[in-house]
């Protein structure tokens, strides 16, 4: 029998966990759940809230605005103290940009400048009014454009569109359309150097005007003395009514019309009304000069209103010498007229003071002409025949052709019922004298 080795199994050697005492466990736990107790606050001093906040010394930085207090107006500049950290100074172009303002500062008042420069050669904030009191400028304009306040501007330059204004140390424009009718530039024509002149001769006055419209942002600024005047005409040209008859004196001559001043019954403050071209007279006129003059009296009809704007008629006031016309002229007769006006389609022609007649240029000839000057000229006296008369049109037509040469339509004959007989006679001829007929002889 064999002997054989009996192996014995290796184990690993077992380690038991290592366990900390029970009662240091505890003692960590409660340690953990303990809050130490909060200090008490500590008194923090001005210098201490300094320091926290950080700002202590805020220097403002070029084109900044701040406030601050004068101190000093006195060497023509304006001392201000900053928080009372700093000094600022505002002098020289900065500060007589607005004389007004710096004649009414004293010492205490509060006030708001922009930076110019951090620090100047006496190490002071070099500061400006400009900025800020223009930016208070534009607002203060924005406030009257609202409120419709007048104020006064003074007339620095002229243009031919209008007028450039001062409007405290803001410029401004007023238009030509905005003028009162006093300063309106009426000129016959509409001659540009001519309403320049008169435009110029407005600069250095003082006018009252209206803020019409307000553009910081493009630096514009539109005022109107027509505003003004309209206000303080309102309460007068409520006193007139259309019919109304008045009597005044012509203020201005133009090419469209005349302007005439008169006083409303009862005021004592003038009002301006225009008589169109149109309602001069009945006849046709080129010209207002040639029937009336500045200050010439004149008598007129209110036959318009539309707010400030007065339309009158002197026409109205005389009868129309057109109502009788029919019974003056009568077509187909020659009359004598004299050529006042000459046009490509012919003359004009005065008949007398009040009627005038046209001679279209295809009745001047009795062959076509493609120019009437070469049948007659202005001032020429000509005999012409009445060929139509239209009394409620104004409208009466000549011709230099006879009578002759004018077409006629052929009369025709009326249509009447005729017997058998009839029609064996020819109207324009005399009836035959009867033929003897001998009888034939059927046998």
């Amino acid at each position: 029998m064999t002997n054989s080795a009996i192996t014995e199994p290796v184990t690993e050697p077992v380690t038991e966990p290592v366990t900390e005492p029970a009662t240091e466990s505890i003692t960590k736990t409660v340690a953990k759940s303990v809050t130490k107790p909060t200090p008490p606050p500590a008194v923090l001093t001005e210098l201490d809230k300094l320091l926290e906040q950080g700002n202590f010394l805020n220097v403002p930085k070029k084109g900044a605005a701040v406030k601050g207090k004068v101190i000093s107006t006195k060497n023509r500049q304006v001392k201000i103290n900053i928080d009372g950290l700093m000094v600022g100074v505002v002098r020289g172009r900065e500060l007589f940009q607005d004389p007004e303002m710096f004649r009414s500062l004293k010492d205490g008042d509060e006030v708001e400048a922009t930076v110019v420069d951090v620090e100047n050669e006496n190490g002071e904030v070099e500061l400006s009014f400009r900025s800020v009191g223009q930016k208070k400028a534009w607002q203060s304009l924005g406030e009257l454009s609202v409120s419709g306040e007048i104020i006064k501007v003074k007339i620095l330059e002229a243009n031919k569109g209008g007028l450039i204004v001062k409007v405290g140390n803001l410029q401004g424009f007023l238009p030509v359309s905005q003028l009162a009718p006093e300063h309106y530039p009426r000129v016959s024509g509409g001659d540009k150097h001519k309403i320049l002149e008169k435009l110029k001769s407005l600069i250095g006055q003082e006018i009252k005007v209206k803020v019409l419209d307000v553009m910081e942002d493009d630096g514009k600024l539109i005022v109107s003395e027509k505003a003004v005047w309209e206000e303080e005409q309102k309460s007068i040209i409520d006193r007139c009514k259309v019919g109304d008859v008045v009597v005044g004196e012509i203020s201005a001559v133009a090419d469209f019309g005349v302007f005439v001043k008169f006083y409303p019954t009862g005021t004592d403050v003038p009002l301006e009304g225009l008589v169109h071209i149109s309602e001069i007279a009945w006849q046709r006129i080129d010209h207002p000069k040639d029937l009336l003059t500045i200050n010439q009296t004149v008598k007129a009809e209110i036959i318009g209103l539309e707010g400030s704007k007065i339309f009158l008629s002197m026409k109205k006031l005389v009868s129309d010498p057109w109502v009788d016309v029919a019974q003056k002229y009568k077509i187909g007769e020659w009359v004598e007229g004299k050529i006042v006006k000459m046009n490509p389609f012919g003359f004009f022609v005065e008949l007398d003071h009040d009627i005038q007649g046209l001679a279209h240029i295809s009745e001047l000839s009795e062959t076509p002409i493609d120019d009437p000057s070469k049948i007659g000229k202005i001032g020429e006296t000509m005999r012409f025949r009445v060929v139509s008369i239209e009394p409620q049109e104004h409208r009466l037509g000549l011709s230099l052709k006879t009578e002759s040469t004018v077409f006629k339509p052929v009369a025709v004959p009326a249509v009447t019922e005729t017997t058998p007989a009839d029609l064996t006679q020819t109207p324009a001829q005399t009836p035959a004298s009867p033929v003897e007929v001998t009888p034939v002889s059927t046998t």
